[in-house]
This record gives structure tokens, sequence and C-alpha cells, in this order.
């Protein structure tokens, strides 16, 4: 039986191999449960407008829940290597043939990207269970260490005395606003296309917003052809994950340079370590280097949705359908495998606090706090003072004397080449350059001061947690209304 009377023939060997047999394994394995869905839905439409009675609709409904990616396959010559031909050959081949009308006023554009939202709707959901998991274990891993010095850098050299907790609640911070976007995104793309037709509508009155209720939509997307032809939500769904593949890149290459010989301030457990194969004292970490790598992996698919899409024109092609369009799904895997690894990293991580501590004492990591000190104890306008603290910073260093080891004459005469006089109350040198109170010493909102570390992780635990409760009402919501086609259809339980 063949599914065309407009072209003779059947697909080529290289046209099945390379592209149809590859594609159709693709839906079979991530849409097919989605394409099932979208079947039973437009049959309770055919069964609202009479097309059908609710013998003839639980008829087709019962011969699609036998059908699995067991039941179907590729073929050139039964169903053209189309996933949408197999599923209706599987009806077709049924006990009881479906009903003169069904799929009559069909089209496979809009099933098919229907089908495509619907799972990266789920992908999207999985994502964020990822992100916020990741959230809380970053949370964790800085609450253990908001009051443990290190330094801080800045164009690569050691700049002011921080805490891992502190430097680790900037990544919760964009870990929250990564799934703050998301929640935006998943949101803004939850417009059912079902009823777009192939591009210009269609002719039967098809309730489209109970469509949209049937599969877990929020709304309809109102216009046919943006239904068929946009790609809109698969880049700013790309975008998303590789704006937040790119932070932890950020942040991994600081979790590799702690963790290298030349800081040593990070380590990791035996089970996320490597050897050398010719080097036998060296133990690397090259996941680190994985999850990195892989985060280029997300941020490049991003690259190849938008550019699979430029120069395309404004309707339904296979070009953006299907040649680009699956690359959001390979981006999703990547994103969630990088999560999972970058998880368990922060999982196993452990900081070494007396040599973080001895780092910051080898630098004058105080010269910013003795400048203000200078200001305001000694009325030192404070661009001078700035000149006075980074001189004695030099000749301190040139004999030798470390931050511990304060020398007020030589900041006296420091300050005396400038024309002031330094001579402020208490010990302002000692005090300036103690690692404990270089901490202290914050005191705005959002500071590395351990209190205000504490407060930014109280708050982005919350956010996470509420974050996480919005994406997983959607998930149910999801999962409740697939469960509800099947009743509504009326199909009997299977033993």
């Amino acid at each position: 039986m063949t599914v065309t009377g407009r072209i003779d023939g059947v697909p080529s060997d290289v046209w099945h191999e390379e592209v149809l047999a590859p594609q159709f394994a693709h839906e079979a394995e991530h849409l097919l449960p989605h394409y099932l869905a979208i079947e039973k839905a437009l049959l309770l439409e055919y069964l609202r407008m009479g097309l059908v009675d609710s013998p003839g609709a639980a008829a087709v409904a019962d011969r699609l829940d036998t059908l699995d990616t067991d039941a179907i396959r590729a073929d050139p010559e039964q169903n053209m290597s189309d996933i949408s031909f197999a599923v209706e050959r599987h009806v077709q081949a049924g006990a009881t043939p479906p009903f003169p009308a069904w799929h009559v006023d069909r089209s496979r554009n809009d099933l098919q990207v229907c089908a495509q939202l619907m799972a990266a709707r789920d992908n999207l959901g999985a994502v964020a269970a990822d992100l916020a998991a990741f959230g809380h274990a970053v949370t964790a891993l800085a609450a253990r260490y908001t009051d443990t010095p290190m330094p801080g850098h800045t164009h690569g050299q050691a700049a002011q005395i921080i805490t891992p907790g502190y430097h680790l609640a900037a990544l919760a911070a964009e870990t929250s606003a990564a799934l703050r976007r998301t929640l935006h995104t998943y949101d803004e793309i939850d417009a059912c296309p079902l009823g777009s037709g192939a591009m210009a509508g269609q002719e039967l009155p098809w309730d489209r917003t109970r469509l949209a209720e049937l599969l877990g939509f929020a709304r309809t997307q109102p216009h046919a052809l943006v239904g068929v032809a946009s790609r809109t939500w698969t880049t700013a769904i790309a975008t998303d994950l590789a704006s937040y593949a790119a932070v932890l890149s950020r942040f991994t290459t600081d979790l590799m340079t702690w963790s290298g010989a030349g800081f040593g301030f990070l380590d990791l457990p035996d089970e996320l370590a490597g050897i050398s194969a010719a080097m036998p004292q060296k133990r690397n970490f090259p996941v680190l280097e994985r999850i990195r790598g892989r985060c280029a992996h997300v941020v490049g698919r991003a690259a190849d949705l938008v550019a699979g899409q430029r120069n395309t024109p404004y309707t339904n092609t296979v070009e953006v359908s299907k040649e680009t369009g699956a690359h959001l799904h390979v981006q999703a895997v990547a994103m969630r495998s990088l999560l999972r690894l970058a998880h368990a990293v922060v999982n196993g991580a452990t900081f070494r606090t007396e040599r973080m501590r001895a780092a910051c004492a080898e630098d004058h990591l105080g010269g910013f706090t003795l400048a203000n000190r200078l200001t305001l104890d000694c009325g030192i306008p404070w661009r001078t003072a700035q000149i006075i603290a980074g001189r004695y910073v030099r000749h301190a260093v040139d004999r030798g004397l470390s931050a511990g080891r304060p020398d007020p004459a030589l900041l006296r005469a420091c300050a005396a080449e400038s024309g002031h006089t330094a001579e402020p109350a208490g010990d302002l040198l000692a005090e300036s350059f103690d690692i404990d109170r270089a901490l202290r010493a914050k005191r705005s909102e959002g500071s590395a001061h351990p209190d205000r570390v504490r407060d930014l992780l109280a708050d982005q635990e919350r956010e996470l947690k509420r974050l996480e409760a919005e994406f997983t009402g959607r998930a149910a919501h999801r999962a409740a209304v697939a469960g509800h086609l099947s009743t509504l259809l009326a199909v009997p339980e299977r033993p």
C-alpha cells in the first residue's frame, strides 16, 4: 500500500540510510510518546465534531496504545521511513480499521513541531531539576567555608582576601539566575502550535484551546504560520543553556587553577582523580577538563541552532525543523551530563585551609584597607593615600618584610615622602594586614564578610527552593494531563 499518489518509487538507499532512518530512530526514541498523546488529543476533537462515535475513537486509541519503539521501524516501502506514516500504518493494520475521517484535515507540519516542543518542555524541566540540585550542592559547600580566608585574584594576581564560600555564593547566584531565565523561557514557549496545519490553518472547526489544554500547554500559538515556521523557542532554550554553560566554564577554570600544583587550594577525592601513565607522582583531575569541554559543546550547539535557521525561508522546512532542530536534544543531553559531573565535583571538593591562609600571608593583601585608613584616620587625601600604601608595600617587599611583620617607621617615611604624617591611633599597619580582620572589614551587603555571605547563601537557598517548586508544579501538570487523555477516550486498561 502506497502513502502517496504524487510520486512513484521509494526512498533510495542512500537517502534512507543517511537521512531518513537516523531521523526515524531519533523521533521513535524521543518523540513517540508525544506523537501518541497528540493523536489522542486529536481523536477527542474528532469525537467532539461528530466525525466518529465513542467506540470508534476508543478502538483507535486502544490500537495507539499498542504502539512502541518495537512496533514500528523505518521502512522505505511501507512508510517512506517517516514516523507519522508509520503510526498511520500501525493503526490501519489493526483488527478494527480506523473510521474514515481519521486524519482528515491534518498536516504533519504542526504535528511534528508540537511533538518537538513537548519534548523540549520535558528536557527543559529535566535540566532545571539538575540545575536546582547543583545549586543546592553549591550552597552546601559554600556554607562550610564562609570563614576560611583565601586570596581572591584580579588580572591573574592576588588582590584581596575572600573565602571559598564567598566565591561559591557567586556560583549559586548565577545558578539561581539561570533557573529564573529558564522558567521565563519555559512559560514563554508554552504555546501549543497544534491546529496550525501546514502553514495557513485548518478547515474544520478545531477547538485549539481545548487541544492546548489536553496536551498541557498554557495557551495556543495564535498565528498559524508562527506555529509551524518559528523555531525561536529552540534558540531561546539554547541561549539559556549556553549562557549558563559559559559561566560554569569560568568557575570550572577557577577550580582547575586552585587544584593545580601552583596553588593547591582545592582537593578532590580519588574517585574523581586520574593518574599520568608516565609520571607516577602526578594526581590529575581530568573531570574538570571534561566539564569545561562539555560546556563548549553546549555553547557550540546553540551556535548550530542559530546558524541552521539563518537565511532560511520563514515557513516549515526540514532544514530548520529536523536537520537543525535535533541539536536541541543533543545540547540538553550535554548540559545534563556536565551538571551531573559538576555536582559530583562539588560534593567531593575540600579546601586546604592552611595552604590558603599561608598564601594570604605571602602578599600584602591589605593595601586597600591601609589606603582607606590613611585617609579616614590620618586625613591624607585618598589618591595620595593610595600612593603611600603602594610605596610602603614596594619597600616592604624589597626588604623581605611579610605582611605579618609591619614596619611603622617605614610607613612614616613613605608618608613623609609625600609631605604627610602617618601617626594613626592604634596599630594601623597590623590591623590593615591582619588576615581575619580583612574579611570582616567589608561591611556592605553582598560583600565577603562571613555574615554577609551567610545572608547571601540563605537567600539563594530560598530562591532555589521557590524555583524548584515552580518547575515541579509544571512537571506535575504535564504528567496529570498525559494520564487524563486515555481516561477521556475510555481506553480499557491493559493487564
